[in-house]
């Protein structure tokens, strides 16, 4: 770590080789943590149901959600002090140890080290979260988009290969005198501590650091002084917010991401439970796993398709582009009835349209705000999306129970007005800070 603070600041021409790296690293250690985390939601709510009862369960999983939220506040003022590899390092650390101390609640039974764990384990999804910006630190403005989403689109592997990996995880921990269901906890841990170990050996230069002192030796005449950027740099979600406040862009950036990620939870967290409204107990299952496959599939898969045209056609036409499939996904879920097909086509919209406002909507608020608070204001996104996700999974159960799957979906469309405004508006952007220059 000090030798990432101290070093020299390096010249543009070994900027872009740094990049590559950070970008492959990146790519690899998405994977690994992607599996670490989705191997272990996958069980999560049966793990519950069988400790704590199926009234719980569904709390348990968003204590993991909310745990992801928290947890971005401590990480990024380590990012904001030290850098991203010390931050990165330490949320999945916190996510192994999760992982450890919910194993420990499946054998001993206790719930209140379970709904811990969850907490903690959280930790791996602030981690994966966080990597997405850490592509865009030396990233040039014309591929900032691509390259942020190439490692959002990394998570898709992980995604799609950890739920197979739970059987055998399960079968092989058993033999080691582990319960039901805590083999792929135990499994996330090891997977958690094994991305910590490679990015704390291999994240080097930190690509944030790296950037603050190739934008410190450039700086103009007219650029903050060093005490106040080291105030800046010890900042915390209060100056984030300022920051924020006095930036369009950056408002509507971290708009786009919240109720991208409000819309995508409040009508995909229902959609099982629609299903199993009109499928019967021995299929509703594998339905439900093919509809929520093509859901994953449309939030990640194209993600590098929806990072070009961020770059090519601008942050804001992909938001609004986002926000229209979204409203179409809305309307094609909500208006499919007792229709799968059609239920699975507005699903895969749903999970597009969040790419859209996930990509464009963190590529912007990337490139809006100076990197001294670059990494404080990254947190308060992350925050303000888990929140909003978290509120929109609990609230959409009681507006299911009480209206219905049709009325949750037109909710849902209403919710996006606000940001849908805020798009609009005539003069979202600003002129790129000197840091944000093309960096090869």
């Amino acid at each position: 770590m000090a030798t990432d603070l101290t070093a020299p600041a390096p010249s543009r021409a070994d900027v872009a080789p740094i990049q590559r790296r950070t970008l492959r690293l990146l790519v690899v250690t998405q994977i690994i943590g992607g599996i670490g985390v989705t191997i272990g939601i996958s069980v999560g709510a049966l793990l519950a149901a069988r400790i704590a009862g199926t009234a719980v369960a569904g709390l348990a999983q968003s204590a993991a959600v909310v745990g992801g939220a928290l947890l971005a506040v401590p990480v990024t003022r380590i990012m904001t002090g030290h850098g991203r590899r010390p931050g990165l390092v330490t949320a999945y650390l916190v996510g192994a140890a999760g992982g450890v101390l919910v194993v420990l609640a499946a054998a001993t039974r206790q719930v209140p080290l379970l709904f811990l764990g969850m907490l903690l384990f959280g930790g791996g999804s602030a981690a994966n979260l966080q990597a997405r910006y850490t592509a865009v630190d030396l990233a040039e403005p014309t591929r900032r988009g691509r390259q942020l989403s190439l490692v959002v689109w990394a998570t898709t592997i992980g995604a799609v290969a950890a739920p197979n990996f739970a059987a055998l995880a399960d079968r092989t921990t058993r033999g080691w005198g582990l319960p039901s269901l805590a083999g792929p906890f135990a499994f996330s841990a090891v997977a958690f501590a094994l991305t910590a170990g490679v990015l704390l050996a291999l994240l080097r230069p930190d690509p944030l650091l790296t950037a603050r002192r190739l934008a410190d030796a450039e700086a103009a005449p007219d650029a903050a002084a060093p005490g106040e950027a080291a105030g800046r740099r010890g900042a915390g979600m209060r100056a984030a917010w300022r920051v924020v406040r006095e930036r369009p862009a950056a408002r509507l950036g971290i708009a786009a991401v919240a109720v991208g990620h409000l819309v995508m939870v409040a009508v995909m967290s229902m959609t099982p439970v629609r299903l199993g409204e009109y499928h019967d107990d021995s299929a509703v299952l594998g339905v439900v796993g093919v509809v929520l496959s093509l859901h994953i599939a449309g939030m990640y898969a194209l993600a590098p398709v929806v990072g070009w045209l961020t770059d090519r056609l601008g942050r804001r036409p992909v938001i609004l582009g986002g926000l229209a499939v979204l409203l179409a996904a809305c309307a094609v879920a909500g208006g499919s009835g007792h229709h799968t097909p059609g239920l699975s086509v507005g699903l895969v919209l749903l999970g597009l349209g969040w790419s859209g406002t996930m990509v464009a909507g963190s590529t912007l608020l990337s490139e809006s705000v100076p990197a001294d608070v670059r990494p404080s204001v990254q947190g308060l996104s992350d925050l303000t999306m888990g929140l909003a996700g978290a509120a929109a999974g609990a609230l959409s159960g009681f507006v299911m129970q009480v209206a219905g799957y049709p009325a949750l979906t037109l909710l849902a469309a209403i919710a996006t007005v606000p940001l849908l405004a805020l798009a609009l508006r005539a003069a979202p952007g600003r002129a790129p800070d000197k840091e944000d220059r093309p960096c090869g």
